[in-house]
């Protein structure tokens, strides 16, 4: 889980965690390794309520309890009536790779400027002529990822 095609969560441009090591970001995404980014756009389109996840077990509970209080966060900073789970999307996407709609582009790692350091250049409309970099994710089943969400923490207690 990083970056965004759009907006950043740290500053303006950059998703934290490209922000915080842009340089090491900018060699994972040139090694020619095969790299899925799963970034801000698509967590902030999966957002989960306290509700969602209460009378599924002790687990499920606490999970709640945790998202009553980002909620708040995201009511006064964004307007949303859920959080979203940034890291559960990444992790939900290995356990079925079809809850997220990816496309093979070219990113680059803004690792100069005073603006814009770490921010995650995607070339979605494919303007730069460049080669694919990664698969990046730009569409997800919210539903079918709540659900997993659901499924998963309830197995846990």
């Amino acid at each position: 889980m990083g970056g965004a095609m759009a907006e950043g969560n740290v500053t303006p441009a950059a998703e934290f965690n490209i922000w915080a090591d842009p340089e090491a970001a900018q060699r994972v995404f040139s090694s020619g390794l095969d790299v899925t980014m799963v970034g801000l756009d698509v967590t902030h389109q999966a957002l989960v309520s306290p509700e969602q996840l209460r009378g599924a077990g002790r687990i499920s509970e606490v999970v709640a309890e945790l998202l009553e209080f980002y909620g708040g966060f995201h009511r006064s900073v964004y307007g949303w009536d859920g959080s979203p789970i940034h890291d559960a999307v990444a992790v939900a996407y290995a356990i079925d790779p079809t809850l997220l709609e990816v496309e093979l582009l070219n990113v680059r790692i803004d690792t100069e400027s005073e603006l814009c350091r770490g921010r995650t250049v995607v070339d979605r409309w494919r303007r730069t002529g460049l080669e694919p970099t990664a698969s990046v994710a730009v569409g997800i089943d919210s539903e079918r990822f709540v659900a997993l969400l659901q499924e998963r923490l309830a197995r846990l207690g």
